[in-house]
């Protein structure tokens, strides 16, 4: 690191805080944030979460709360143990599964009986407790990247461990489970059908440990009653049990049970080890992580790991509650994408059958739709190793399934959501000089999906009309057809510059000149874009308010035409000579904020602010309204996000946000700069692929307004930055003013 060295500590009214500190895992837990405050590590692919969305919401019995797209609601109060293996602040059900649980007294398999209410919760990184106050059960979590610790403190009498294989948020249900031993099991268990696509299903294996030897076990099953109205009734049937000599179970519903005479504040320890390839793998990860080691040392060395990737940044200056969301952003913005492979290196490959071995580290869950804006813009910055990593994994899907990701999930496509988002992500990458993959391949993948017929076509099942007329039409009333396009527009722009970039000068020609195609969705009657007929008139009756609050829109997905109309990143100047002038793309914009058609928790306007310094002497919109934007939106609650955090998407904006700039257009290596929320940012920088190994920011006061920007010292004209000018400057200064019109000699 050129010898530089950081302490990792924030110095606040006198005393040392690392980053770690101040992270509030609550944040995001409820107002549909579908974050969680669970145990995990930086990237890991075990997490370890507090269950309280089955069986009972709110104190009220709920017999079938599949529905939930989290394993924790901060608002639910009803306990049914800890799921292994679960996603971060997505909006379909999926995982979560695995479910761990502790109970005393008399032994009861029935999880709408053995849930119990909960107090005395607390969570930090790597680390949640809570105390069960129907059992009297303290009961702790800690991860490593591949498995999780549990301890139980238990009171003295019977005691039960109950390993859930029936319930979970995955629209899958069957398991297979055996003893190995009194103290161990092993097993498998269906996952899958993520946003109900009945293809992407898979299965997760496990190994399961306790420390201490049971009085009796055994497997139970339930016994479903029989009539088409039971048929969907998740409470039918009573569960048997089974002893445990029996080989092994098998079922939709079923479970394994330990029970016990414990003291008085005994501990028992559940040690669980995953793997999305074997059972012997899964028990090798188990060995690898945890062997010999205390809770206590697991605990420490997550915190650490934690630690040590939140310190990339180190903030001074701003509030107590700037410096928890900031943390707390960047906490989430770490989870996801997470380990596939395990400590051998196997991993399932991409929509096959097959066990490969990779070098480095294979990724998955690639939220691509939400994470192509930001999320990988970030991970370029602070951690251009791993996004590295996470585009060769890209390509490696490619060579394996014959397609980039679009929504990948342990080696399935579900294609959630629309467009074609490896397209940005991997040009985005490479503009910005981290250029170790195969590029050859990764051009011929994304020159795949740019220009075969849709019938073939994985990506873009509409291209056709898309080709043909350089816009999809509305064929069905709820389509997405404009929302298809606009994302092919953006994807055909970035491909367009890697093309020149390589010499491709005829490519190059092609994509630009179908990435203006947004003009042909152009409605001058009512300044927005709207939906075109197929025989090329436009939709009628149009309302550009319908489709507000993720109801169903002719044309748009999730939003509506307001949300969507200045979704043209990469042609902003082009767009508002459309709408008559830079007066009126202004005026339009500014009253998308005044009137509240702005939705800041859905993606395909989270970057409209920034859209404003594309003009000089407006700059001072942006900076006002991000600020008020994150004062609003973003706190250190529990609903301190203002939606799904989307694997970490709304957690970059925040984050981007609060240390001076954005990458408001995906694929183009620049940022629009705002005013920072901290008086000093330091990021730390990766030497082996960056010059400098830091960038320092600061701000010259407390005030609202840029005044003027300094690079190393030197004055910068304008209110955007290349990546390669803000990577190599070593520091970057805001002077600061109390006018908002301080721009006169930008305009």
């Amino acid at each position: 690191m050129g010898g530089w060295i950081f302490t990792d500590e924030i110095v606040v009214d006198g005393g040392a805080r690392q980053p770690v500190d101040y992270v509030n895992p609550f944040v995001g837990t409820t107002n549909y944030g579908t974050t969680n405050p669970g145990a995990v590590c930086p990237q890991g692919m075990m997490s370890v979460v507090p269950f309280n969305v089955m069986g009972a919401v709110n104190g009220n019995i709920d017999k079938d709360s599949r529905w939930w797209s989290t394993p924790y609601e901060y608002k639910n109060t009803y306990f049914t143990g800890y799921a292994h293996v679960n996603l971060s602040g997505v909006g379909c059900p999926e995982l979560g599964s695995l479910l761990l649980m502790p109970t005393a007294g008399e032994l009861n398999v029935d999880y709408l009986q053995y849930g119990s209410s909960y107090r005395d919760e607390q969570a930090t990184p790597g680390y949640y407790t809570n105390y069960l106050t129907k059992y009297g059960i303290k009961t702790e979590v800690t991860a490593t990247s591949r498995t999780g610790r549990t301890r139980f403190t238990f009171p003295a009498g019977q005691g039960n461990v109950l390993l859930n294989l029936g319930e979970g948020l995955t629209n899958e249900s069957g398991a297979t489970v055996r003893f190995v031993s009194d103290t161990e099991i092993e097993g498998s268990k269906l996952l899958g059908t993520f946003c109900y696509n009945p293809n992407a299903v898979f299965p997760v294996y496990f190994v399961m440990k306790i420390n201490k030897t049971p009085k009796t076990k055994g497997y139970w099953k339930q016994m479903r009653k029989m009539g088409v109205e039971a048929q969907w009734d998740n409470t039918s049937g009573t569960r048997k049990l089974y002893p445990h000599y029996t080989k092994e179970m098998s079922g939709d519903d079923i479970g394994v049970w330990f029970t016990f005479d414990a003291e008085s504040n005994e501990q028992v320890e559940v040690s669980m080890g995953v793997s999305f390839v074997s059972i012997d793998n899964a028990r090798q990860n188990l060995e690898a992580e945890q062997s010999g080691k205390s809770f206590e040392e697991l605990h420490t060395a997550a915190r650490q790991a934690w630690n040590d990737d939140l310190s990339r940044v180190l903030v001074e200056g701003g509030t107590e509650e700037q410096r928890r969301v900031f943390y707390t952003a960047l906490y989430h913005f770490l989870i996801h994408p997470n380990t596939l492979q395990d400590v051998n290196g196997q991993y399932p490959v991409m929509e096959g059958d097959e066990i490969r071995t990779v070098r480095g580290n294979r990724y998955t869950v690639f939220s691509l739709w939400d994470t192509y804006r930001n999320v990988h813009q970030l991970m370029t910055l602070l951690f251009p190793d791993r996004q590295l990593d996470m585009v060769r994994t890209m390509i490696d899907m490619y060579r394996e399934h014959g397609w980039l990701p679009k929504w990948e999930l342990y080696g399935r496509e579900t294609l959630t959501m629309e467009g074609d988002p490896s397209i940005p992500v991997i040009v985005d990458t490479w503009m910005k000089g981290l250029r170790d993959f195969d590029v050859a391949t990764a051009y011929e993948a994304m020159y795949k999906s740019a220009t075969l017929p849709g019938k073939e076509n994985l990506m873009r099942p509409d291209a056709d009309d898309y080709y043909s007329l350089g816009y999809v039409p509305l064929r069905e009333q709820y389509d997405n057809s404009v929302s298809h396009a606009l994302e092919y527009y953006i994807a055909d722009y970035a491909l367009s510059r890697l093309a020149k970039a390589l010499g491709k000068k005829e490519d190059a020609e092609l994509f630009y000149k179908r990435s203006m195609g947004y003009k042909h969705y152009y409605c001058r009657e009512f300044g927005t874009l709207r939906p075109i007929l197929p025989d090329g008139k436009f939709y009628s009756p149009f309302d550009p308010m319908e489709g507000a609050n993720f109801a169903p829109s002719p044309g748009f997905h999730e939003g509506n035409s307001w949300n969507y109309t200045f979704y043209v990143p990469h042609d902003v100047l082009g767009l508002a000579k459309l709408m008559g002038g830079r007066k009126n793309f202004v005026d339009k914009l500014q009253k998308v904020f005044d009137e509240g058609l702005y939705d800041p928790a859905n993606e395909p306007d989270i970057a409209y602010p920034y859209l404003f310094s594309y003009f000089p002497g407006e700059e001072w919109r942006t900076q006002k309204l991000v600020k008020e934007l994150l004062a609003r939106y973003f706190t250190d609650k529990p609903n301190g996000i203002p939606g799904n955090d989307d694997t970490g998407t709304m957690s970059a904006w925040a984050i981007f946000s609060m240390i001076g700039f954005y990458p408001d257009c995906p694929g183009t290596p620049d940022y629009t700069l705002t005013t920072p929320a901290f008086d000093k940012v330091t990021l730390r920088l990766d030497s082996h692929y960056y010059k400098e190994d830091k960038l320092v920011i600061r701000k010259s006061s407390n005030s609202d307004y840029i005044k003027e920007v300094k690079l190393d010292g030197v004055k910068h004209n304008g209110f955007r930055i290349t990546h390669d000018e803000l990577v190599h400057a070593g520091e970057l200064v805001f002077e600061m003013s109390e006018n908002n019109k301080m721009n006169e000699n930008n305009k």
